[in-house]
């Protein structure tokens, strides 16, 4: 929840100052929230950067006050969206029922979810880390499209919080994820803490495709040095 129509446009001029070097082969989303996305819509048409939804509603209409549809998405030319973020999990009582119920609508819709699994602290310090993501990825890849999907392993403990899960770390549990997939060649991106000072390491990781940036994607050139960043082998 940051950022007004015209801070969002604000930001933008000075992300696209940038994105010059910025490799053919790296997919840029800004997932922003609903206000903004007409404004964002109409700014990122014909660029590389692709705009996405932070949530999505499983029913295209009816009494779900604040929700809102794919169908509402695509007209303003959303391509992505996150689905199941520890923050609607934690704050606003999305389970893994609902996360599920989100992910296949927004696959029928064709959008690509963003899915969001991890531990919180309690879990991962009581050993239960691979049996909660794997509980989570259990519920909502019953029947889902391996080609139109994103994974992003997020430890709740890391978000916010200024500590990362070690990269080698976050490279093992990720290798988890992808070992129960159907579909090993599923983009799975590292979320929690990722800023510019880190992304190189992380990137440079095998198992991890991509990175879900919090915090650090509100600044600009912060963004852009995670976007351009050169993965430590």
């Amino acid at each position: 929840m940051h950022k007004t129509q015209s801070e969002a446009l604000d930001f933008l001029i000075s992300f696209f100052n940038h994105l010059d070097g910025t490799p053919d082969s790296r997919e840029i989303v800004l997932c922003v929230p609903y206000t903004a996305l007409t404004a964002m819509s109409k700014n990122l048409h014909g660029s590389r950067v692709k705009l996405g939804g932070q949530n999505v509603h499983w029913e295209d209409s009816g009494a779900y006050t604040g929700e809102i549809s794919t169908s509402m998405l695509c007209e303003l030319g959303v391509r992505y969206v996150i689905v199941g973020h520890s923050e609607r999990r934690q704050y606003f009582g999305e389970t893994d029922e609902t996360v599920s119920l989100r992910l296949k609508a927004a696959q029928k819709a064709q959008l690509i979810p963003i899915l969001c699994v991890g531990e919180t602290k309690q879990q991962r310090d009581a050993g239960e880390a691979e049996q909660v993501i794997t509980r989570q990825l259990k519920a909502a890849l019953q029947g889902v499209d391996y080609s139109r999907l994103i994974i992003a392993y997020e430890p709740i403990w890391a978000i916010g919080t200024g500590a990362t899960c070690a990269s080698d770390e976050a490279n093992r549990i990720i290798g988890v994820i992808r070992q129960q997939l159907e579909d090993p060649d599923v983009t799975i991106q590292y979320g929690g803490s990722v800023k510019p000072g880190n992304i190189d390491e992380i990137m440079g990781q095998s198992e991890i495709d991509g990175v879900l940036v919090g915090g650090a994607s509100l600044e600009p050139v912060d963004f852009a040095r995670i976007a351009n960043y050169q993965a430590m082998s």
